[in-house]
């Protein structure tokens, strides 16, 4: 979505392909939540509270407090000129072409990869609920219905979004409340009685040490990945000024409630050494609780968390190639909209790679190897964007006082703020080396970028991108200045 306006007549790209802003206020809100409530926390926390035990709370708190800035850096960028349309386009201004190529490409990438971990997710899953099902059946259905649903309007889209994420809440506050009753009414079971004393008498909080508490980052991070949607959104929300604040500064208390919150509950019911790594801890605890039918609807909720995550990449990646194309970053025919003003060849394209979750099914016997490998690759792309975002913005900050002085949405911590979450980022890539499949996905990593070294070098000779860019860039600046 680098650009929506090409700043003058740029060929085959006329006045007419901008995209629509149809997404409200209850999108906008939902869309925040559906990002912020990944597939990870579905599918990862079981593995994420084996390795790291109750500590996994504190893991959690940390990522959240910290993406927080991160969406807070964002929100202000992108309300400082409303011509950007996504953070590439601030990217773009502000540090140079080459980081708006690459923040585009790369982010397009993070949600092909992201996309792929749900197809391989949503196979697995109907594997479960229709033991025998040939994998590829799955995975081909969720592409196609997936396209079926980006297809006709940004609105449609939005509305699907907004019943997607309605599913994810409504689950976790079941959840939430299911435990507490069992927690207070002391009920008894194999493991033990439920009880918040569970949290601290089997090894204390840190029980695997320092290492274990690390090792529970370099899982929790994925299901982060999706926070900043809101700012891919951006170029299609009605009011940005009024929303996007609102959905950014809500975030803590979506995280203390549905991560923190759910996973507290979890290891008060059942002691965290009895969690299966390859389980869902959600659908062990409904089953635990004697509903039966209620963990077979959490299974189809986990599959609904995987298609919504899958449902956000495709809209993702498609409005980011779409943009790439208009700034002649990527084939000018992903830069075309429908009548209905949706960029329908960056969607086929998008679909067309997710098939490629479906080869990976059959790469390897283990599914959770393969969902362990994209997903690590996936966070690690996710941080080269987000800390993309804070390099922009301390470059908005000296390079323009005067905006961020009068800016109505301050980042709180400023500059500081930006060099601690930076630190973070470094420490996250080295808890990623502490173990053997997230280190392998790790080394693989930086093939990716070498493969946008080599395309960058082409592209930023040509003709095309030159003018577009400059055309962008100019109108970006003339406007912010009027």
């Amino acid at each position: 979505m680098t650009s929506q306006h090409t700043g003058g007549p740029a060929k085959g790209i006329g006045e007419e392909e901008h995209l629509r802003r149809a997404l409200s206020n209850r999108h906008i809100q939902l869309l925040a939540i559906g990002g912020a409530i990944g597939t990870g926390l579905f599918l990862g926390s079981g593995k994420t509270i084996s390795v790291a035990g109750p500590s996994v709370i504190f893991v959690y708190m940390i990522i959240g407090f910290m993406l927080f800035f991160v969406m807070r850096a964002m929100g202000e960028l992108l309300l400082s000129n409303l011509k950007y349309k996504s953070f590439s386009d601030f990217a773009s201004d502000l540090l140079g072409p080459w980081a708006g190529f690459f923040t585009g490409w790369t982010y397009w990438f993070c949600w092909v990869v992201t996309g792929i971990a749900d197809v391989i997710a949503i196979a697995a899953y109907t594997d479960v609920l229709i033991p025998g099902i040939p994998l590829w059946i799955p995975g081909v259905l969720v592409v196609v219905i997936l396209l079926a649903l980006n297809l006709p309007t940004v609105a449609a889209f939005g509305e699907m979004e907004f019943w997607f994420a309605l599913i994810k809440i409504i689950a976790i506050v079941a959840l939430i409340i299911t435990g507490l009753v069992m927690i207070f009414t002391g009920f008894q079971h194999d493991a033990g009685t439920a009880s918040f004393a569970n949290l601290w008498e089997h090894g204390g909080m840190f029980p695997h040490g320092f290492m274990g508490f690390v090792a529970g980052f370099q899982i929790a991070v994925f299901a982060f990945v999706g926070i900043e949607l809101v700012g891919t959104a951006a170029a299609e929300t009605k009011d940005p000024k009024r929303n996007l604040p609102k959905a950014i500064n809500a975030i803590p208390i979506r995280i203390l409630l549905f991560y923190v919150g759910a996973l507290v509950v979890l290891m008060a019911v059942t002691p965290w050494t009895d969690f299966d790594a390859d389980t869902s801890p959600f659908i062990a605890m409904f089953a635990l609780a004697g509903l039966g039918i209620a963990a077979t609807v959490v299974n189809l909720v986990v599959l609904t968390s995987a298609m919504s995550s899958a449902n956000s990449g495709i809209y993702s990646t498609s409005r980011m190639v779409f943009g790439l194309a208009q700034d002649g970053d990527a084939p000018q025919i992903f830069g075309r909209l429908s009548r209905r003003k949706v960029p329908q060849n960056a969607l086929f394209l998008s679909c067309v790679l997710l098939l490629s979750g479906v080869v990976l099914l059959y790469a390897g016997k283990d599914i959770g190897t393969a969902f362990s490998m994209v997903t690590t690759v996936s966070a690690v792309c996710f941080m080269f964007v987000w800390t993309i975002f804070m390099i922009s913005y301390v470059v908005y900050r000296r390079r323009h006082p005067e905006k961020a002085a009068a800016s109505i949405f301050k980042m709180p911590g400023g500059v500081f703020m930006v060099y601690v979450v930076l630190a973070f980022f470094v420490f996250i890539l080295w808890a990623l080396t502490t173990q053997p499949d997230t280190l392998l996905a790790l080394a693989v990593t930086p093939i990716w970028f070498a493969l946008l070294v080599v395309a960058w070098l082409f592209v930023r000779r040509s003709p095309n991108h030159i003018a577009r860019h400059e055309a962008h860039i100019a109108h970006l600046r003339d406007d912010s200045e009027e």
